[in-house]
């Protein structure tokens, strides 16, 4: 069986066996601050977990993408140098949601593991915590009591946090046998020489506290996870995760590029191959599900990782892009079951590719800089300072190691102390990119309502008037029986047209009227699955738990959400038309005014890009091509690759689809009935939001016609001050540019013989510093032209040194010019800006014949030029 065999059969294998299968979330975190990156199966159920929310399934199994590199879980490090350590990797996993417990879990991976996976029975190995007697008896059954290990908690003892939900692990170990003085059992056993863990099943039992006490939790629940590629290993019979096929493939793959044999073995290579097949699929399932690299947060981890892809990549003789070459191997590996790397490949190709090529220029600055500091060492008691290694490391992707070794061979020390402090910072500053959130177990304020009463019946697709009963009213955050006049509170119906605000729409607003009560309905949310809050206050009269009422939704304010998020469906058709299939919906907001629209892509669009959405949007909607939309399972919806799904969004079992016959979505929200009803379309901005990630705002109806207006009324006011009409305003316009360029032509040439003239005349008043002709100044020019005034000065002297000045408000810049015959007696620029630049609170640099200086000190620039007459002075000297 290889990896694609051993994902289905797992996944079929908990389906047959009542689990609903659902589909891997994205490896960006959608609604998740504690987390960098999605790095466990469970990730996706947290809120199930902690009794925030339910779903229509009590069991679920999945196989989900994780990435392990930064914050608390980061096996980068590692990755290369062992057999098991990856930071991309598939978590298989099954969960049960206060349904069955350890019994049936231990039984399922029992069954798998020895019936699916075929697995020998005599090499399975369990491992309980040390006082879980239950799960100890459980697994009796199933082997003898001497193969079953007491593990402590670093080992058998799961929490979520601090806080929250926590609770005993079993887990299974595989004895992969071997020669020599193995160990014994799997406790005995901490670097896996032997037993080879492959499959964790975690227990919720207990919710524990600030204080540390842990009490029963209401819902015991499951969480497994068995990381595919460890599974695969086993089945395939081979020692390392990196000769699965999967993995080794893709190490194939290196190989034909560079043209070097990969063996396992070889110390030298073999963590080159490891690197770069790992750090791919990392970065191509990043940057499909929306990531991209960057300086900060996920994006400064991604593109360390790919940094550290390509410098191994150099250790095979790989100096040029590559990633890109390897990545159809994957594509032909995954992209059957993961179909977004197919969506994504361009997107990924380029991002690749782009980011390679500025590495690899970065690295040819690193080695200029590199050479700099081993300079300077040399003066600095032949040490390389913590504070430059790890800025070789951080910036230029130079390990410590190989840091260490260029510093041997040029008989230097590095200060690895200072270094070890500075990694720990950066450590920290990537842990504290997680928001620290108490995860605390429990039930939801509306959960007791809804096991009473049943979910409220939203019954506002089609109609925006409907009768209700109020089942319960709340004040602050207590449950009340009534609502006096003037007070305001929340308030659920058995039944509503009230639409409540989620995937980006807004919340309905409008009225209800009770037979001697005015109620005025200001918002509309969700905060329980299946309730339906409706933010009230009582106008006039009062309103009772038990009450009837008419609800009324502002039907004029409802069309117009309904036709902006109609629009937004048909951006997102026009984005995958003009832009590609790789765009995701990253999140929205629709309300009565615009529509904004977040979506992954690498780059901005351009104006073309821009105008083309909006004549596609446009044509459909003068098409008037009917909205409708129907329901069916999420099941069938997976199977159907035009119905698109949306980043982070967790379905039930039943979807709703809205559909345009060329757009096809699954969506809960409200729609105008035809595209026509939407009437014109704009877009008002397109901008980035992070990287990789851009964002579209645009209005519809009478805003977008505003915009034509004001454009428009723009146009002619400018005609107005130029004095033409509309049609002739690009002609006058190119002309006065090209008059402007005349005169400003004119203009620099005038300075320029102006600036020639005292610059002669600066010259013919050269001070004699013992025996060197010298000019020093402050002149009235940008320092970008100090360069060019030095050397005027320096052919009117001929043999000589030129020390010039300029500033502005809040900086400075100096040159320092020397002729070539002054350079050969001793006498170097690089030299004079090196001690006169620290005045002006500065630093620089150059070469001997030229050097200059930026500093922030412009005051000073009088004591930095009489600083450089006496510098030039003891250089003559010696």
């Amino acid at each position: 069986m290889n990896t694609q065999e051993i994902r289905r059969k797992f996944l079929n294998y908990f389906k047959n066996n009542g689990h609903a299968v659902v589909s891997s979330s994205p490896v960006i975190p959608h609604d998740d601050p504690t987390l960098l990156f999605i790095n466990a199966g469970m990730n996706q159920f947290k809120d199930v977990f902690l009794g925030h929310t339910t779903r229509d399934y009590t069991r679920a199994t999945t196989s989900q993408k994780c990435i392990r590199a930064g914050g608390k879980h980061n096996d980068l490090d590692n990755v290369g140098h062992t057999t098991r350590h990856l930071t991309f990797f598939e978590m298989l996993g099954n969960f049960s949601f206060g349904d069955y417990f350890k019994e049936d879990a231990i039984k399922f991976a029992w069954e798998l593991s020895t019936e699916v996976f075929g697995f020998d029975p005599d090499f399975i190995w369990p491992s309980v915590y040390l006082d879980d007697d239950e799960a100890f008896d459980l697994w009796t059954k199933y082997v003898p009591a001497a193969r079953i290990s007491r593990m402590g908690e670093e080992d058998n003892y799961w929490s979520m946090g601090d806080t929250g939900p926590c609770g005993p692990c079993t887990e299974l170990y595989y004895d992969r046998g071997g020669k020599g003085n193995l160990p014994a059992s799997p406790a005995d056993d901490p670097e896996g020489l032997r037993f080879l863990e492959f499959w964790n099943l975690v227990f919720m039992q207990f919710n524990k506290d600030a204080s540390g006490t842990k009490t029963p939790l209401p819902m015991q629940s499951v969480d497994t996870g068995a990381g595919i590629e460890r599974v695969v290993s086993i089945i395939e019979n081979v020692d390392s995760v990196f000769e699965t096929d999967i993995l080794r493939g893709l190490i194939a793959q290196v190989e034909n590029i560079s043209g070097i044999k990969y063996e396992g073995v070889n110390h030298k290579f073999a963590p080159a191959y490891h690197v770069i097949a790992d750090h791919l699929r990392c970065l191509s399932f990043a940057i499909a599900d929306g990531a991209q690299p960057s300086n900060v947060d996920r994006g400064y981890v991604l593109r360390k990782i790919l940094r550290r892809a390509v410098r191994y990549g150099r250790t095979l003789g790989l100096d040029k892009p590559f990633l890109a070459d390897v990545f159809p191997r994957l594509l032909d590996s995954m992209g059957d079951d993961y179909p977004e790397l197919k969506q994504s490949q361009t997107r990924i190709e380029e991002i690749l590719t782009s980011e390679e090529e500025a590495f690899l220029r970065t690295l040819r600055r690193g080695g200029n800089i590199l050479n700099q500091i081993i300079d300077e060492a040399h003066e600095k008691q032949d040490k390389i300072s913590g504070d430059d290694a790890f800025k070789l490391k951080d910036t230029y992707g130079l390990p410590l190691d190989e840091i260490l070794l260029i510093a041997h061979d040029a008989d230097l020390h590095v200060d690895t102390e200072r270094f070890e402090v500075l990694e720990g910072e950066a450590r920290e500053r990537s842990r504290a990119v997680h928001k620290t959130t108490a995860q605390i177990a429990g039930t939801n304020l509306f959960a007791p309502l809804v096991e009473k009463h049943g979910e409220t019946s939203f019954v506002g697709y089609d109609k925006t008037e409907a009768a209700g009963k109020v089942l319960a009213i709340v004040l602050g955050e207590d449950f009340v029986d009534s609502l006096a006049q003037g007070q305001e509170g929340f308030v659920v119906l058995d039944q509503t047209p009230f639409y409540a605000e989620k995937g980006g729409q807004v919340g309905d607003t409008g009225s209800f009227a009770g037979d001697s009560s005015d109620i005025s309905v200001t918002d509309c949310q969700e905060p329980y699955k299946g309730v339906i809050a409706h933010t009230v206050k009582v106008d006039k009269g009062s309103l009772k738990v038990g009450d009837s009422v008419k609800a009324t939704v502002d039907a004029k304010r409802r069309q117009r959400i309904a036709n902006n998020h109609t629009a937004t469906h048909l951006l997102h058709w026009a984005l995958h038309r003009v832009l590609g299939e790789h765009v995701k919906q990253a999140g929205s907001v629709v309300d009565t005014e615009r529509l904004r629209f977040d979506f992954s892509h690498h780059k901005a669009m351009t104006p073309e890009e821009i105008r083309q959405c909006e004549d596609l949007v446009n044509a459909k909607i003068r098409d008037n091509a009917a909205v409708s939309a129907y329901e069916l399972s999420y099941e069938d919806a997976q199977k159907s690759p035009d119905i698109k799904q949306f980043f982070g969004d967790k379905y039930g079992s039943v979807v709703r689809v809205v559909d345009i016959d060329f757009s096809k979505e699954l969506c809960g929200g409200t729609h105008t009935s035809a595209a026509g009803n939407i009437g014109y379309f704009r877009i008002s901005k397109e901008s980035s939001i992070a990287a990789g990630v851009r964002r579209i705002e645009a209005v519809t109806g009478p805003e977008a016609e505003a915009i034509a207006r004001a454009d428009e009324d723009a146009l002619l006011r400018l005609c107005e001050q130029l004095k033409t009409q509309p049609a002739k305003l690009e002609t006058r316009v190119l002309k006065l540019a090209e008059d402007y360029k005349a005169l400003q032509k004119q203009l620099e040439q005038a300075q320029a013989a102006a600036r020639g003239d005292s610059l002669r005349a600066l010259a013919e008043k050269a001070e004699d510093v013992n025996g060197i002709k010298m000019v020093t100044g402050e002149l009235p020019v940008a320092a970008k032209e100090l360069r060019s005034c030095a050397e005027t000065v320096l052919r009117q002297l001929k043999s000589g040194v030129a020390v010039l000045a300029a500033k502005d408000e809040s900086s400075c810049g100096i040159i320092v010019a020397v002729s070539q015959d002054l350079v050969d007696k001793g006498i170097k620029a690089s030299e004079v800006i090196k001690q006169i630049a620290p005045l002006i609170d500065g630093s620089g640099g150059g070469k001997p014949q030229m050097a200059q200086a930026g500093g922030k000190a412009p005051e000073k620039i009088n004591e930095a030029l009489e600083k450089s007459r006496e510098v030039v002075k003891s250089l003559v000297a010696c």
